[in-house]
């Protein structure tokens, strides 16, 4: 498993992380022990870096974490980053809102308590704001709290998952040095990362963490018209009416091209629609959401082999698709 540099830290953490959504649920019937066994596997094949938050699953994806870190001795060597969300209201937030109400100080200090106690750490390596909105760049409160935790030794970082809707919203944060790290969307399909931000973030060290790099499974391949996305499934709705037809159709026009140049890319299309993120060097992991061990054996083998060719590379740019209808 390669390493890479975590923004101004001296971490060197695997490009390859476990994202553990699925594993609170929401992604379909998960059980516990497919959980932990999946974490277990992970640590073994050389990831370091595991991304949670407190939604999933209200607390139980970080307490499937925390006792699968038990098990395993509790190894400083492994960074874990969580997620805390807004008080209840729109998600992203709307600009005419507060940042202290929906991110008050002393509900922040209870929400880190709360990760430390399900991980059953004492320190968080790192502690995101799970949305944010661009308003709240001039006066951003709820990062000056989250600041002051790191002094206090309660974290050691600071991040925020960009909107959905507004990927650009922490630009500002980054120049101004109020941000450790940021956790960005960024596959084949949706490139608007590669616009400005990831030169902002070498720019100013800040660590970047790419998530959504299989677009929810579709870049995998092994969806068809007929998919059918069991009870609990939140991709159900995400791929509802006709959007689960057009998404397959643009992945087989991928896999076509790709065939023209080199048939074993588009055979594991998962592997190389990972290596194609991994070519940004502002990257410094990739958080694979993972539900049992052959999925996280599959990721992780995107560290190994050979990059993408400048052409493999050039032909998927191509392939950008701006949907903000959905």
């Amino acid at each position: 498993m390669k390493k890479r540099k975590f923004g101004s830290f001296h971490w060197k953490v695997s490009e390859i992380g476990l994202g553990t959504w699925a594993m609170g649920g929401g992604w379909g019937k998960q059980s516990e022990q497919e959980s932990i066994s999946t974490v277990l596997k992970a640590v073994e094949l050389g990831i370091d870096f595991i991304d949670t938050a407190q939604i999933y699953g209200d607390g139980t994806s970080e307490k499937l974490i925390g006792k699968s870190l038990k098990l395993l001795g509790n190894p400083s060597s492994i960074k874990i980053a969580s997620k805390i969300p807004p008080l209840q209201g729109y998600w992203p937030p709307h600009s005419y809102e507060n940042c202290a109400d929906r991110y008050p100080e002393k509900y922040l200090r209870e929400s880190v308590e709360k990760s430390l106690s399900h991980l059953r750490i004492d320190c968080l390596d790192l502690m995101q704001l799970h949305t944010w909105t661009r308003a709240w760049n001039k006066n951003p409160e709820a990062l000056e709290v989250l600041h002051a935790l790191k002094k206090e030794g309660k974290i050691k970082a600071v991040g925020i998952s960009t909107p959905e809707q507004d990927q650009n919203a922490c630009n500002d944060l980054i120049k101004e040095g109020r941000i450790d790290s940021l956790q960005v969307i960024y596959n084949i399909f949706d490139q608007e990362a590669s616009a400005e931000i990831f030169d902002l973030a070498m720019q100013h060290e800040v660590a970047i963490i790419v998530r959504c790099a299989l677009d929810e499974g579709s870049l995998t391949g092994k969806f068809s018209k007929k998919t059918q996305f069991e009870k609990g499934d939140w991709r159900k709705n995400f791929f509802k009416g006709d959007r689960l037809k057009e998404v397959v159709k643009r992945v087989e026009k991928i896999k076509k091209e790709l065939e023209t140049i080199n048939p074993k890319s588009s055979e594991n299309l998962a592997n190389t629609a990972l290596k194609f993120v991994l070519r940004e060097k502002a990257v410094s992991t990739v958080i694979t959401g993972a539900r049992n061990s052959s999925q996280i054996e599959s990721n992780a083998s995107s560290s190994e082999g050979k990059v993408l060719t400048d052409l493999e590379f050039e032909r998927l740019l191509k392939h950008a698709w701006r949907r903000y209808f959905w």
